[in-house]
C-alpha cells in the first residue's frame, strides 16, 4: 500500500488537493484519512476543561491510534477511525468511519509531517503551502459555517494558539515535504504531478522508490 501524506497550515487547501487527486485517480483505488478525526477523546472532561485545550499542538492528536490504524490498513486489514464532534470538543461516542484496506491511502492533516513515527509510514510526503491571509479568511468562513464558531472565537483562538503554532510545529515541518504544492487546489500543476507519481505506482506493482 502507498500511503501519501498532505500537511499545511489551517485553510491552505490540504482537503482539497487529497479531494482532487482522489477524484482524477477514482474513489474504489484510494482510502481517505482524516487527521482531524484522531483529535484525542475527550469525554472524561468538562466543557469548561475542553474550552481550555489547545487545539493547534501536536499534543491535541492521537497519532499513536493512527498509526495503529495504518498499519493495519497496510497488513490488508480494517480499521475504524473515530468521529470527532467540533461542537462538543470530543469523539463521537455513536458514530466511526470504516476504512478499508487499499492499494493507496491519503493521510491528511496539519501534523501528518510533524510527528516522527507517522512521517516515517509515508511513501509521498506533500506540504501545502498557501498565504496566511488566505488560510485566515478560509478558517474563518469555516468555523462559521461548519462549526458554529463567532467570529470573536475564531479571532481569540488564531491569535492565541493557531498563528504562533503554526509557526511553532506546522511551519517547520515543510523541510520533510517531498513536494511542495503553494496554493492547494488552484495549483492544478502541482496537484497532476502528484496524481502522475501516484499513477505511477499503481500501474508499476507494489515497488516504490520514493520514501
Amino acid at each position: 500500500m502507498l500511503i501519501i501524506g498532505i500537511a499545511g497550515g489551517t485553510g491552505s487547501g490540504k482537503t482539497t488537493v487529497a479531494r482532487s487527486v482522489i477524484e482524477q485517480l477514482g474513489s474504489d483505488k484510494v482510502t481517505f484519512i482524516s487527521q482531524d478525526n484522531y483529535y484525542k477523546d475527550q469525554a472524561d472532561l468538562t466543557m469548561e476543561e475542553r474550552l481550555l485545550t489547545n487545539y493547534d499542538h501536536p499534543f491535541a492528536f492521537d497519532n499513536e491510534l493512527l498509526i495503529e490504524h495504518l498499519q493495519l490498513l497496510k497488513k490488508g486489514l480494517p480499521a475504524h477511525a473515530p468521529v470527532y464532534n467540533f461542537t462538543d470538543y470530543t469523539r463521537s461516542t455513536s458514530e466511526t468511519v470504516l476504512l478499508q484496506p487499499n492499494r493507496i491511502a491519503i493521510v491528511e492533516g496539519l501534523f501528518v509531517l510533524y510527528d516522527e513515527p507517522l512521517r516515517k509510514l509515508l511513501d509521498i510526503k506533500v506540504f501545502v503551502d498557501t498565504d496566511a491571509d488566505v488560510r485566515l479568511l478560509r478558517r474563518v468562513l469555516r468555523d462559521m459555517e461548519e462549526r458554529g464558531r463567532s467570529i470573536h472565537s475564531i479571532y481569540q483562538q488564531y491569535l492565541a494558539t493557531v498563528k504562533p503554532m503554526h509557526e511553532a510545529f506546522i511551519e517547520p515541518s515543510k523541510k520533510y515535504a517531498d513536494l511542495i504544492i503553494p496554493e492547494g487546489g488552484h495549483n492544478e500543476v502541482g496537484i497532476q504531478l502528484l496524481r502522475i507519481l501516484t499513477e505511477k505506482y499503481l500501474t508499476g506493482g507494489e515497488e516504490w522508490p520514493v520514501g
